[in-house]
């Protein structure tokens, strides 16, 4: 590692922005024809090759592309497992596995690619070295192209590094070549969109921290909107068939295209042949998997010229926003602070700005908007009970993973930030001690973050209300039968003790999910690397809950329910997908309802008891962790 990093240090002394390459052995030949300019765009572009080179040489790039090939490693294993004697088997397996391995691939793709992509130019705006790149003889389409591909290359890297995975599944049969093939270009082009909209939005928006969780939730809500909006416009293909055709909303959602792919018999393109429809419309709904790959291709080729058109104002924002800020006292009258000034300073420094109220209040108020539209359409009639599930799931996990993503976003931002702009050196001449400025932080964040829990907890709310008083007095049956083995069982549309669960787990988890943020804020140099390692724990964490709930809800009565209700995620589906995830503790209504509320505040105490303990090691080697970091970047 020591050497690697003498190495990168020695390219760096070499590298120009000038438009040098970073080997020197390239130097003469530099600027000098038009072979080699065109290649100083992209292939030898000297930012792509800086943070390729540089992030190379890093401890945490490493360990995330170990990590996600561990991942899918293990999926395939289990997928694996069991596969039978017979040939006819054997391919059935191959089969099933290649369609696990697709799908986890891009839902991982989809979780890290904003992680890398994020960061692209906004990391520099924060480094304040645009005043140096944007005097520099570089272009404007080589610095997009080259914070761009430089951090695209580390996903497309991730995609490459499953290729023997996809192999192996070659050999049981029952999954053609070409089948392979799309799946990458799927998951390559998906995380090409997902590159040029971050590059697109660090330029206009003029933040990186910001964009992160504006990205993260557009990425968010988009898929889960498409999704629902797809099982509510699909048709199927004959009266009484399973298999329905695509919709609108197949090419715009990746994980709708894979189905296309994966599930050719079921979920069907629709055969345009002999009839007059112009070709635009022929090829989006009967080729979807085509054209997901030109639209996406194309519209990122225009989000490139429009942040190419972009840099040099963002540039000039950056320079002159220093006298923006160095105006006369505001002459108000100071503010109580209370008995924590760092609980005080977290909960009012974030946000303080129009547009970020603007975006925080919209989300809450559309949010609880679209909750209560469910309910009145299924009150009217207009949404049938599996319709209505569908939409309530749907809301009501975007929003759980929209708050999860917020709270890592800020909290694992919350100290790194500080020491990236030397504020940190600053709150360590007071004399406040370690544990109060940690413990500060969880407050703040978490009392930050309360109108967000409340969205899905009031949307949770509002279908239970539904439920108890019998469609808000309609008399429409809210009964729903389940099968469970040979039996029908009838529950709720909505399990209501769900409601009064919820906000208990969701809260504890937010705290959980604030304190390792904290924890990697501390020991991470930069916001994007303690942003990567937070977010990462967590998946590990809810992955493991979320896979344990599901396996065992339907063999362990109650029990599952229990372990159902330790995740919120898991909690939200168990109300409204009772017969899918805990059908066995569908018998027994008390039993379900105390398994529900009982396993909810179990969960919450050993949150809490995490949260503790991780405060006290925080607390512990705080002052070794700051100072071993003192003069890092």
């Amino acid at each position: 590692m020591k050497n690697c990093q003498r190495r990168s240090a020695a390219a760096h002394e070499e590298y120009s922005l000038a438009g040098g390459s970073v080997n020197g052995s390239y130097h003469q030949y530099s600027m000098s024809g038009p072979v080699m300019r065109i290649l100083q765009v992209l292939p030898f572009n000297p930012i792509a090759l800086r943070l390729v080179q540089g992030g190379s040489c890093r401890t945490r790039h490493l360990m995330i592309r170990s990590g996600y090939l561990a991942i899918m490693v293990i999926v395939l294993l289990i997928a694996l497992l069991g596969s039978g004697t017979t040939l006819r088997e054997l391919s059935q397996s191959g089969a099933n596995a290649f369609a696990i391995v697709s799908y986890g691939q891009v839902f991982l793709i989809c979780i890290l690619a904003p992680i890398f992509m994020a960061g692209a130019i906004a990391q520099e705006s924060n480094q304040q070295t645009w005043d140096v790149m944007l005097t520099s003889p570089l272009s404007s389409l080589q610095i997009v192209l080259g914070n761009l591909f430089g951090r695209l290359f580390f996903v497309l890297a991730l995609l490459i590094s499953t290729f023997p995975l996809f192999a192996v599944t070659q050999l049981f049969g029952g999954v053609p070549g070409s089948a392979i093939i799309e799946s990458y270009a799927i998951s390559a082009v998906s995380a090409l969109m997902m590159g040029t909209i971050a590059v697109t939005l660090s330029v206009t928006r003029i933040g990186g921290r910001r964009s992160v969780f504006v990205f993260y939730c557009a990425i968010l809500v988009f898929l889960f909107a498409t999704y629902a909006i797809d099982s509510t416009l699909q048709k199927p293909v004959a009266i009484g068939s399973d298999a329905v055709f695509t919709t609108l909303m197949t090419p715009l959602n990746p994980f709708l295209t894979l189905n296309v792919l994966l599930e050719s018999n079921m979920y069907v393109p629709m055969d345009f042949a002999g009839t007059g429809y112009l070709w635009p419309y022929r090829m989006w709904l009967g080729s979807p998997i085509a054209s997901q790959l030109w639209f996406f291709a194309l519209l990122s080729f225009f989000l490139i010229a429009y942040a190419t058109l972009r840099v040099r104002i963002l540039g000039g924002a950056l320079i002159g926003g220093g006298a923006k800020g160095a105006r006369g006292e505001s002459g108000r009258e100071p503010r109580r602070v209370g008995s924590s000034p760092i609980s005080w300073r977290e909960l009012h420094l974030r946000g303080q700005t129009l547009t970020a109220k603007a975006i925080r209040w919209v989300f809450i108020s559309v949010a609880l908007s679209i909750g209560l539209v469910i309910v009145l359409l299924s009150r009217a009639g207009t949404l049938n009970p599996s319709q209505t599930r569908l939409a309530l799931v749907t809301i009501l996990g975007a929003e759980i993973l929209i708050v999860v993503l917020t709270a890592l976003n800020l909290s694992a931002t919350a100290i790194s930030r500080e020491r990236e702009d030397k504020s940190l050196d600053i709150l360590l001449t007071t004399p406040i001690q370690p544990g109060a400025y940690i413990a500060g932080k969880l407050g703040g964040l978490v009392q930050y973050l309360l109108p967000l829990i409340a969205v899905p907890c009031v949307t949770l709310g509002i279908a239970s209300l539904y439920v108890i008083t019998n469609g808000f007095g309609s008399g429409v049956s809210l009964m729903v039968s389940e099968s469970i083995g040979v039996n029908k069982v009838s529950v709720p549309l909505v399990l209501p003790e769900a409601a009064i669960a919820l906000p208990i787990v969701l809260t504890s988890f937010t705290a959980l999910c604030v304190m390792i943020g904290l924890q990697w804020s501390v020991k991470s140099k930069g916001t994007i690397g303690s942003v990567v390692g937070a977010t990462g724990v967590i998946l590990v964490i809810g992955g493991l809950i979320g896979l344990c709930g599901w396996s065992i809800g339907g063999s362990i009565p109650y029990g599952g329910a229990m372990i159902n209700a330790a995740s919120p995620l898991n909690l939200a589906l168990a109300a409204i997908q009772p017969g899918t995830i805990i059908p066995g503790s569908l018998e027994s209504n008390a039993g379900r309802r105390w398994s529900i509320l009982g396993g909810a505040v179990l969960a919450s105490f050993f949150y809490c008891a995490i949260v503790y303990g991780l405060h006290s090691s925080i607390k512990s080697s705080f002052m070794m962790t700051v100072r071993r970091l003192t003069g890092t970047s």
